[in-house]
């Protein structure tokens, strides 16, 4: 594993249950899923559990120093192959000069996990460029918006269940980028499941989740695309009525995104073709591309150019910038009157 400068988390994986194993793993980024799993799947797999007491060593970056954390992944396994020794909060170590040392000829029976979350190793630092050349450094990065869709979909399916484009995205738009707890929410869609019908509809997410099936976030985008004027108004009285179901500050990162992507759909060379629409907007699936297209016949340039605009004041405003007392319902209310009209 010396070639790591292209690795992914799927790599990462196909060779530790091939039990391909790097001397050091450097675990960094703002996303703590990816992290957690890499490190998990090797504390519980490289050794069996009657090994670990003797080969098994959990350190924390804030109580360590460098210098004992080499003297450790110095020692050699006892009646095993391998020990595994795992650094937590890593960043908190103060000069890795000693670790630098040790991996200029590391063990062979030693394999280093350092999980440095919430940030990253400056890369112009001896140690990246080190453990880029014998072991594994991966940068665990948080899924933009648009990709979290394809994440739930591909979780459900490697468990054994299918769930619609539509529950994706109320989903995804419901509980944002916080892997760890999207993945407790699907695990409880996955237990909700029959064995006979391993669908996730949107009905079971409204039960499970808590999303109303008919006034969410995705119900209010495509309420807007189709410039259902009524739809949209319906919404938005529930969310006023109801702000614990959802609020402005979810709703206009979410219209900004389409409005966004929504104009730079115009600039593709071949705008009907949903394949080529897809690949321009670098979407997942054909599938969302039909939102864009149905915008494009609704909303002129112009207008999408006066929408972003628009978006960008009532974000401003909803922060407290040049509005002292409007409520955020109205502001939502204001924000879909001139989209609409």
């Amino acid at each position: 594993m010396a070639e790591t400068k292209n690795v992914t988390y799927a790599g990462i994986m196909r060779d530790l249950q091939a039990r391909k194993f790097a001397p050091v793993y450097y675990l960094m980024g703002d996303e703590p899923y990816y992290i957690d799993k890499i490190s998990d799947y090797i504390a519980e797999n490289v050794l069996p559990p009657e090994e670990r007491d003797f080969n098994q060593t959990v350190l924390f970056g804030s109580d360590v120093t460098a210098a004992q954390v080499a003297d450790i992944a110095k020692r050699y396994p006892m009646m095993s192959d391998y020990q595994v020794v795992i650094v937590k909060e890593a960043q908190n170590l103060k000069n890795t000069d000693p670790i630098d040392f040790y991996l200029q000829k590391p063990l062979k029976s030693t394999i280093l996990v350092m999980c440095h979350k919430n940030g990253t190793l400056d890369r112009r630092k001896k140690l990246a460029g080190i453990v880029e050349r014998v072991g594994v450094l991966f940068e665990s990065k948080k899924l933009r918006e648009r990709e979290l869709p394809a994440f739930i979909e591909a979780y459900l399916k490697a468990k054994g269940a299918s769930i619609d484009p539509k529950s994706q995205q109320i989903i995804a738009d419901h509980i944002g980028a916080d892997l760890n707890r999207l993945v407790g929410e699907l695990n409880k869609l996955l237990i909700a499941l029959p064995a006979d019908d391993r669908r996730v509809t949107p009905l079971i997410v409204e039960q499970q989740i808590g999303v109303s099936k008919d006034f969410n976030a995705f119900e209010l985008r495509d309420a807007v695309v189709n410039r259902n004027v009524f739809k949209a108004n319906q919404i938005i009285k529930y969310f006023d009525d109801n702000p614990k179901a959802g609020n402005i500050y979810s709703f206009l990162p979410m219209l900004f995104n389409y409005f966004q992507n929504l104009m730079i759909a115009y600039y593709c060379p071949q705008k009907g073709s949903a394949e080529a629409l897809a690949k321009w907007l670098e979407l997942k699936s054909q599938w969302a591309t039909k939102d864009y297209i149905t915008g494009m016949r609704n909303y002129s340039g112009v207008k999408v150019l006066q929408i972003i605009s628009k978006i960008r004041e009532i974000d401003a405003k909803s922060k407290g910038l040049d509005n002292p007392n409007t409520p955020p319902g109205e502001l939502m209310k204001e924000l879909i009157y001139f989209t609409l009209h």
